[in-house]
């Protein structure tokens, strides 16, 4: 069965085709770094971190880009408000590019402590200001853009007499003016309430700013992935994601700029969106109040949740849903995902001590056997419906717990498809839902206990012990030293 994705531009399942297969080019809108991720945050990266797996698992060579944003974000997205990042550096009293870098950073250990393999491409907007000028000037040129006291603006109704603006999100023109107010709220330089800005002038006191054709100024939070995008996946990509929250009106902007351009596309070919993290049925969101970020997250207590779950349940936790359905986070809800989780560990521990009875010819329980495998990835095949996989997971590792407990069972297996299995389970937990190991012990407690035995051990004159676990511990380079203080350790320094 091909792969088939949700397609938000067309509101249906269509199979997969590449624009220019076998290379596949994926966007995903990355985050603002003016603060801390959230758990809100880490669901687009997660999903698209399992799409790009599978991607490559089925051949194709993939181009994965997520941006980041830091610079053009203000805080109202009718181009009202401080710049986000502006906002967060004068309450640090740093530079804007300080507190980009510093969150930047900060969000790239969280993705790889959630198991998501970095990008191919990670553009940052301030660093790609030329491209965004040049798109301006060529929806300028097109007649969709004008000029305002060294701002510009991008004209929605006379876009939408060519196109449609609206068909991202599917809401019409005359919708979108009934939501706005009679004024402009202080925007009079702009023609329609729905322009929105390709390029902001900048106030004296704006510390962001760049020269252009407009004069000194910034560009607009929806025009930097197109540029972005085009130049690095070029004119039409294949998938372009994000949160729900995106599509209208980051997306439909998107898509208008592209369309307004030289380039006359849709940017992407499909357009994914990835429901909301809910908590108690409200969008989890730093203006409510109710996030909860994922450094507090992975330690605990942080928020709505008692206390902390590791990287790999939190991820386990969001595969657990299909992408577009909203997930609500509570302590139970992990707690349930902490426990599914190690069940797939143990599953992949189990496996290596699998040893079939037979080589070789075909046995009655292959077949059966070979339904489990066959059924594995039909979910992913289907919208990357992880959870439909993870319960195939489940089914299969069900069969492999009778295997190892059931000499019977195991004698109707032969050798070449009981290996298969394996390979298969192996694959799809830890290559394609990128799912690890995660080590749960702690050491330091681990060595105190060690040497609580070898004290009973050595008082007990129990020599044939201590010399057992002096020798155990010097392999991991740890020295036992014996004070009169009593007994301490030191790393080996042979």
């Amino acid at each position: 069965m091909p792969l088939s994705l949700y397609n938000t531009l067309t509101r249906k399942k269509e199979e997969f085709q590449p624009v220019h297969a076998p290379q596949v080019g994926v966007y995903l809108c990355g985050p603002t770094v003016y603060s801390e991720a959230h758990l809100g945050n880490a669901r687009g990266p997660v999903v698209f971190d399992v799409l790009t797996r599978y991607l490559r698992y089925l051949g194709y060579q993939v181009r994965y880009v997520r941006n980041i944003t830091d610079v053009g974000h203000l805080e109202s997205d009718a181009d009202t408000g401080e710049d986000k990042m502006e906002k967060a550096a004068r309450a640090a009293r740093i530079e804007p590019m300080q507190v980009a870098q510093h969150f930047a950073n900060r969000y790239r250990q969280n993705m790889l402590a959630l198991g998501c393999l970095p990008p191919d491409i990670e553009p940052q907007a301030s660093g790609h200001i030329t491209e965004q000028i040049g798109l301006i000037e060529e929806i300028v040129a097109n007649g969709f853009g004008y000029e305002v006291n060294g701002s510009v603006y991008f004209d929605v109704p006379k876009y939408n007499e060519a196109h449609r603006y609206g068909k991202l999100s599917n809401r019409s023109i005359e919708d979108q003016l009934g939501g706005t107010r009679d004024t402009l709220a202080g925007q009079d330089e702009k023609r329609s309430p729905l322009d929105f800005a390709l390029w902001k002038k900048a106030a004296p006191e704006h510390i962001m700013r760049w020269p252009s054709p407009w004069g000194e100024g910034f560009p607009g939070w929806h025009l930097e992935c197109s540029a972005m995008s085009r130049k690095y996946l070029g004119d039409l990509s294949d998938i372009h994601g994000g949160g729900l929250d995106l599509m209208f009106p980051h997306h439909e902007c998107e898509i208008a700029q592209c369309q307004a351009s030289h380039t006359h596309t849709d940017e992407s070919r499909v357009w994914m969106h990835n429901n909301m993290i809910t908590v108690n049925g409200t969008k989890m969101s730093k203006s409510l109040g109710n996030f909860v970020l994922l450094g507090e997250m992975f330690k605990g207590p942080a928020g709505p949740l008692v206390q902390g779950y590791s990287p790999m349940v939190v991820r386990f936790f969001l595969l657990q849903a299909h992408y577009r359905s909203p997930v609500d986070v509570s302590d139970d809800a992990l707690q349930a995902a902490r426990k599914g989780y190690r069940k797939l560990m143990n599953g992949l521990r189990l496996i290596e001590k699998l040893v079939p009875s037979s080589d070789g010819a075909e046995l009655p329980g292959d077949a059966d056997l070979r339904k489990l495998m066959a059924d594995l990835f039909t979910g992913l095949e289907d919208d990357l419906n992880t959870a439909r996989t993870i319960a195939s997971l489940f089914n299969l590792l069900r069969k492999f717990n009778t295997l190892a407990t059931t000499p019977a069972a195991m004698a109707e297996v032969s050798g070449p498809v009981l290996a298969e299995a394996v390979a298969a389970y192996r694959t799809l937990v830890v290559d394609i839902l990128g799912l690890q190991d995660e080590p749960r012990a702690n050491a330091e407690q681990l060595l105190e206990l060690t040497l609580s035995f070898y004290s009973e051990a050595k008082a007990d004159k129990a020599y044939d012990k201590v010399d057992l676990i002096r020798a155990a511990l010097k392999g991991q380079g740890i020295v036992i030293k014996d004070t009169k203080a009593g007994v301490e350790w030191a790393y080996s320094e042979e």
